[in-house]
Protein backbone atom coordinates (compact mmCIF):
# COMPACT_ATOMS: atom_id res chain seq x y z
CA UNK A 1 0.00 0.00 0.00
CA UNK A 2 1.07 3.60 -0.74
CA UNK A 3 2.57 5.07 2.63
CA UNK A 4 1.87 8.36 3.85
CA UNK A 5 4.34 9.96 5.72
CA UNK A 6 3.52 13.35 7.87
CA UNK A 7 6.38 14.74 10.01
CA UNK A 8 3.52 17.91 10.68
CA UNK A 9 0.85 16.06 11.08
CA UNK A 10 -1.55 18.67 9.30
CA UNK A 11 -3.49 18.59 6.55
CA UNK A 12 -4.61 21.96 4.49
CA UNK A 13 -7.50 21.71 2.91
CA UNK A 14 -8.59 23.81 0.24
CA UNK A 15 -12.19 23.87 -1.49
CA UNK A 16 -13.56 27.01 -3.39
CA UNK A 17 -10.04 28.63 -4.30
CA UNK A 18 -9.22 30.14 -7.64
CA UNK A 19 -6.49 29.32 -9.44
CA UNK A 20 -5.18 32.73 -9.38
CA UNK A 21 -4.37 32.68 -5.73
CA UNK A 22 -3.86 28.91 -5.08
CA UNK A 23 -0.15 29.16 -6.45
CA UNK A 24 0.62 32.15 -3.53
CA UNK A 25 -1.54 30.02 -1.06
CA UNK A 26 0.71 26.55 -1.60
CA UNK A 27 4.19 28.80 -1.12
CA UNK A 28 3.31 30.24 1.61
CA UNK A 29 1.60 27.66 3.46
CA UNK A 30 4.78 25.81 3.07
CA UNK A 31 6.89 28.08 3.94
CA UNK A 32 5.09 28.39 7.06
CA UNK A 33 5.63 24.99 7.68
CA UNK A 34 2.81 23.29 6.37
CA UNK A 35 3.55 19.57 4.61
CA UNK A 36 0.56 18.74 3.03
CA UNK A 37 -2.23 20.16 0.92
CA UNK A 38 -5.27 19.43 -0.35
CA UNK A 39 -7.55 20.73 -3.17
CA UNK A 40 -10.98 19.46 -3.11
CA UNK A 41 -12.09 17.66 -7.21
CA UNK A 42 -15.29 19.61 -6.99
CA UNK A 43 -13.33 22.69 -6.76
CA UNK A 44 -13.28 24.67 -10.34
CA UNK A 45 -10.54 23.96 -12.18
CA UNK A 46 -8.88 22.09 -9.33
CA UNK A 47 -7.07 19.56 -11.86
CA UNK A 48 -5.53 21.86 -13.67
CA UNK A 49 -4.25 23.84 -10.85
CA UNK A 50 -2.75 20.52 -9.43
CA UNK A 51 -1.06 20.00 -12.95
CA UNK A 52 0.25 22.90 -13.00
CA UNK A 53 2.16 23.30 -9.48
CA UNK A 54 2.85 19.74 -8.87
CA UNK A 55 6.23 20.59 -10.46
CA UNK A 56 6.77 23.59 -8.17
CA UNK A 57 6.22 21.19 -4.59
CA UNK A 58 9.64 21.39 -2.46
CA UNK A 59 10.77 18.44 -1.74
CA UNK A 60 9.72 16.79 1.92
CA UNK A 61 6.26 18.87 0.76
CA UNK A 62 2.90 16.97 -0.34
CA UNK A 63 -0.35 18.59 -2.83
CA UNK A 64 -2.78 16.10 -2.73
CA UNK A 65 -6.55 15.73 -3.89
CA UNK A 66 -9.32 15.19 -1.83
CA UNK A 67 -12.75 14.63 -2.47
CA UNK A 68 -12.31 11.54 -4.35
CA UNK A 69 -15.26 9.46 -4.68
CA UNK A 70 -14.84 7.03 -7.20
CA UNK A 71 -12.48 5.50 -9.48
CA UNK A 72 -12.87 8.18 -12.23
CA UNK A 73 -11.71 10.91 -10.37
CA UNK A 74 -9.11 8.49 -8.68
CA UNK A 75 -7.65 8.47 -12.50
CA UNK A 76 -7.46 11.96 -13.08
CA UNK A 77 -6.10 13.02 -10.22
CA UNK A 78 -3.02 11.11 -10.50
CA UNK A 79 -2.55 11.81 -13.89
CA UNK A 80 -2.89 15.51 -12.77
CA UNK A 81 0.49 14.36 -10.45
CA UNK A 82 -1.36 14.15 -7.26
CA UNK A 83 0.86 12.96 -4.52
CA UNK A 84 -2.02 11.38 -2.08
CA UNK A 85 -5.76 11.30 -2.06
CA UNK A 86 -8.73 11.56 -0.20
CA UNK A 87 -11.95 10.55 0.17
CA UNK A 88 -15.21 11.19 2.07
CA UNK A 89 -16.49 7.45 1.84
CA UNK A 90 -14.85 4.38 1.78
CA UNK A 91 -14.20 3.16 -1.66
CA UNK A 92 -12.25 -0.28 -2.19
CA UNK A 93 -11.75 0.42 -5.91
CA UNK A 94 -10.46 3.71 -5.21
CA UNK A 95 -7.87 2.34 -2.55
CA UNK A 96 -6.93 -0.17 -5.21
CA UNK A 97 -6.31 1.54 -8.35
CA UNK A 98 -4.22 4.19 -6.20
CA UNK A 99 -2.42 1.27 -4.46
CA UNK A 100 -1.27 0.06 -8.29
CA UNK A 101 0.10 3.69 -8.87
CA UNK A 102 2.15 3.77 -5.41
CA UNK A 103 -0.23 7.05 -4.42
CA UNK A 104 -1.58 6.80 -0.71
CA UNK A 105 -5.25 7.61 0.16
CA UNK A 106 -6.63 9.01 3.09
CA UNK A 107 -9.91 6.73 3.10
CA UNK A 108 -13.22 8.04 4.46
CA UNK A 109 -14.73 6.25 7.10
CA UNK A 110 -16.95 7.03 10.05
CA UNK A 111 -18.13 3.98 11.77
CA UNK A 112 -16.15 1.69 13.00
CA UNK A 113 -17.12 -1.19 10.84
CA UNK A 114 -16.16 1.57 7.79
CA UNK A 115 -12.59 2.13 9.39
CA UNK A 116 -12.21 -1.21 9.81
CA UNK A 117 -12.52 -1.96 6.21
CA UNK A 118 -10.94 1.09 4.82
CA UNK A 119 -7.90 0.25 6.65
CA UNK A 120 -8.21 -3.63 5.64
CA UNK A 121 -8.56 -2.63 1.97
CA UNK A 122 -4.91 -1.08 2.32
CA UNK A 123 -5.73 2.59 2.91
CA UNK A 124 -3.08 4.35 4.23
CA UNK A 125 -4.65 6.29 6.93
CA UNK A 126 -8.52 6.82 7.87
CA UNK A 127 -10.07 9.99 7.45
CA UNK A 128 -12.48 10.07 10.44
CA UNK A 129 -15.60 12.53 8.86
CA UNK A 130 -17.50 14.03 9.91
CA UNK A 131 -15.68 14.10 13.09
CA UNK A 132 -17.69 16.41 14.27
CA UNK A 133 -20.96 14.69 14.60
CA UNK A 134 -19.73 11.83 16.61
CA UNK A 135 -18.66 14.11 19.40
CA UNK A 136 -14.90 15.23 18.11
CA UNK A 137 -12.02 14.34 19.92
CA UNK A 138 -13.91 12.38 22.37
CA UNK A 139 -14.84 9.76 19.50
CA UNK A 140 -11.41 9.72 18.08
CA UNK A 141 -10.10 8.18 21.55
CA UNK A 142 -12.78 5.84 22.16
CA UNK A 143 -12.07 4.39 18.61
CA UNK A 144 -8.82 3.93 19.79
CA UNK A 145 -9.30 1.15 21.84
CA UNK A 146 -10.06 -1.33 19.42
CA UNK A 147 -8.01 0.36 16.74
CA UNK A 148 -5.10 1.43 18.19
CA UNK A 149 -2.62 0.70 15.29
CA UNK A 150 -5.00 2.23 12.48
CA UNK A 151 -3.98 5.87 11.94
CA UNK A 152 -6.91 7.98 12.56
CA UNK A 153 -7.27 11.32 10.47
CA UNK A 154 -9.79 13.90 12.08
CA UNK A 155 -11.44 16.10 10.12
CA UNK A 156 -14.76 18.34 10.44
CA UNK A 157 -14.72 20.74 13.17
CA UNK A 158 -11.17 20.69 14.29
CA UNK A 159 -10.04 24.22 15.44
CA UNK A 160 -6.54 25.74 16.62
CA UNK A 161 -8.82 26.13 20.02
CA UNK A 162 -9.58 22.16 20.21
CA UNK A 163 -6.32 20.60 18.06
CA UNK A 164 -4.78 19.85 21.31
CA UNK A 165 -7.71 17.80 22.28
CA UNK A 166 -7.71 15.52 19.23
CA UNK A 167 -3.87 14.52 19.30
CA UNK A 168 -4.15 14.01 23.00
CA UNK A 169 -7.03 11.73 22.17
CA UNK A 170 -5.38 9.32 19.66
CA UNK A 171 -4.89 11.33 16.08
CA UNK A 172 -2.63 10.55 13.86
CA UNK A 173 -3.16 13.89 11.88
CA UNK A 174 -6.08 16.77 11.04
CA UNK A 175 -7.87 17.94 8.41
CA UNK A 176 -8.44 21.62 8.40
CA UNK A 177 -9.76 24.22 6.23
CA UNK A 178 -10.80 28.03 7.28
CA UNK A 179 -9.42 27.40 10.56
CA UNK A 180 -6.03 27.09 9.41
CA UNK A 181 -6.42 29.08 6.85
CA UNK A 182 -8.55 31.65 7.81
CA UNK A 183 -12.19 32.52 6.21
CA UNK A 184 -11.46 35.81 5.80
CA UNK A 185 -7.33 35.39 4.36
CA UNK A 186 -8.99 33.06 1.89
CA UNK A 187 -11.73 34.62 1.13
CA UNK A 188 -10.54 38.44 0.84
CA UNK A 189 -6.88 37.37 -0.81
CA UNK A 190 -5.18 38.46 1.95
CA UNK A 191 -2.31 36.13 1.72
CA UNK A 192 0.22 37.88 4.55
CA UNK A 193 -2.77 37.30 7.00
CA UNK A 194 -3.44 33.76 5.50
CA UNK A 195 0.71 32.79 5.95
CA UNK A 196 0.26 34.25 9.50
CA UNK A 197 -2.43 32.20 10.68
CA UNK A 198 -0.93 29.26 9.03
CA UNK A 199 2.35 29.68 11.06
CA UNK A 200 0.18 29.75 14.18
CA UNK A 201 -1.78 27.27 13.66
CA UNK A 202 0.82 24.83 13.43
CA UNK A 203 2.67 25.96 16.66
CA UNK A 204 -0.27 24.82 18.45
CA UNK A 205 0.25 21.03 16.84
CA UNK A 206 1.62 18.83 19.68
CA UNK A 207 5.62 17.83 18.47
CA UNK A 208 5.21 14.25 17.60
Amino acid sequence: MGRMNLDVPVIGILRGIEADFFSQVMEKSFDAGLQAIEVTMNTAGALEMVRLNRPLVPDGKLLGMGTIRNVQEAKKAISAGAMFLVSPNYSAEVIAYADLQQVPVIAGALTPTEIFAAWSAGAAMVKVFPCRAMGGARYIKDLGGPFDSIPLVAVGGVSKESVNDYFTAGAQAIGVSSSLFGRRALAEKKIDELTRNVRDFIACVPKQ
